[in-house]
């Protein structure tokens, strides 16, 4: 296998080019001095996936840098001082946040549909990634922000109460017992999620595993969330995902959660 096919069919000098857009470096440690050593959460899933086309090497290489929020990596904010999501937008608007993105549909469409509000994705999938900014330049939104990594990252460098709505459409179902932790519906990633959204804050869940929405009103309860309803009829300005459409043709029942913050 070459270099270039398991980094997704980017060459070394490409994949350079969107880990500087990205704000990504290699990570170092000081083994001498337990207070400066870089923390590592584990990570599971896909970073890379299939060749991406030369038109979504280009998104990556040439609207990434622009779109990511500074000082989420460890590189930029080894302190992990809190970020101000007002200069992601310029204002003083409300912020979404939308965990996984996927291949970003349903985040335009909420960008379209409410340009008062400024919405931050957060993807760690890169192939995914290059299909937002695709989508972003089609649209020409304004009002997103893109962080091509791990939402925990994001979440740790949020203030307190930033965020007025989040949204986790299809997570990873993990469907293995042994594997169920991995799950976002777990303390390691609600508890993050709690911190960041404001009183009274919307938290969406659209899932097609029934196991997972009896995780979620297991676990997102104890973590500061009421459940406000659940139901199989999605909500009134859903956008149906090419994830739902695939669950929909192998047929499995969609579920739509909304939680709100105490």
């Amino acid at each position: 296998m070459t270099a270039e096919r398991r980094s997704g069919g980017l060459d070394r000098g490409e994949r350079a080019r969107i880990d500087d857009a990205a704000g990504k470096r290699p990570a170092r440690t000081k083994m001498n001095d337990k207070t400066d050593k870089t923390e590592w959460r584990n990570f599971y899933g896909r970073i890379r996936g299939k060749t991406m086309r030369a038109s979504q090497k280009a998104y990556l290489a040439e609207d990434l840098g622009a779109l990511r929020p500074r000082g989420v990596s460890r590189d930029e904010n080894p302190g992990r001082q809190p970020i101000d999501p007002e200069t992601l937008f310029g204002d003083a608007r409300p912020v979404w946040m939308e965990i996984g993105f996927g291949g970003g549909e349903h985040l335009v469409h909420m960008a379209a549909r409410y340009p008062e509000v400024g919405i931050i994705g957060a993807e760690p999938y890169i192939n995914g990634v290059a299909m937002l900014l695709g989508k972003i330049r089609a649209a020409g939104a304004g009002n997103l922000a893109v962080h091509p990594g791990d939402a925990r990252d994001l979440m740790e460098v949020l203030p307190a109460a930033s965020i007025a709505k989040a949204f986790l459409n299809y997570p990873d179902p993990w469907p293995k017992r042994r594997h169920h932790r991995r799950r976002f519906v777990t303390p390691d990633h609600l508890l993050p999620l709690a911190r960041v959204m404001r009183r009274g804050a919307e938290f969406r869940m659209a899932t097609d595993i029934a196991d997972y929405v009896r995780q979620a009103l297991e676990e997102v309860p104890g973590a500061g969330f009421a459940l406000v309803s659940e139901s199989s009829a999605p909500w009134e300005d859903w956008l149906s995902t090419r994830y739902e459409q695939k669950a929909l043709r192998e047929g499995r029942e969609p579920h739509y959660l909304t939680f709100r913050r105490l």
